[in-house]
């Protein structure tokens, strides 16, 4: 339970920082998107991309909940069985990254981004894996 705890409220903060942005916040805005080496942003999300990931990131954290029956939803067993394996796979994936600027085999290292995705980023993007991984072996 306190897997899904810390889970869930790393889901929701991460929403909360990504809400913020849509709402004109800049906390850390910056610092998360990719560059190339001469400080060309890789991406270019607009208010909209913001608000989707922030929706889908709370929706993640409530998926948690009401897996371990924290919430009562109901919601057919198919749901639990794909997302339990869904979640961490789209994290995992992340934290691998795209091979060129994002990830931990990422090549491009010099960069601001790349800096805190090495050290931040991708880490957290893998303990979001394995503790979505344990979460669901362990019920």
């Amino acid at each position: 339970m306190i897997l899904t705890l810390i889970l869930s409220s790393v889901f929701f903060i991460l929403a909360l920082i990504h809400f913020n942005w849509v709402v004109g916040g800049s906390f850390g805005f910056a610092a998360s998107l990719p560059t190339t080496v001469t400080g060309e942003r890789m991406l270019n999300p607009k208010k909209m991309d913001s608000a989707i990931v922030g929706l889908g990131l709370t929706a993640f954290g409530l998926f948690y909940l009401i897996k371990a029956d924290l919430i009562d939803i109901p919601l057919p067993l198919w749901i639990f069985t794909v997302g339990s394996w869904l979640i961490p796979a789209i994290f995992l994936i992340r934290a691998i990254g795209e091979f060129k600027y994002v990830g931990f085999f990422k090549r491009i290292k010099t960069t601001d981004f790349a800096r805190l995705d090495s050290k931040l980023f991708s880490p957290l993007c893998l303990i979001i894996a394995v503790l979505g991984v344990l979460i669901h072996v362990l019920n």
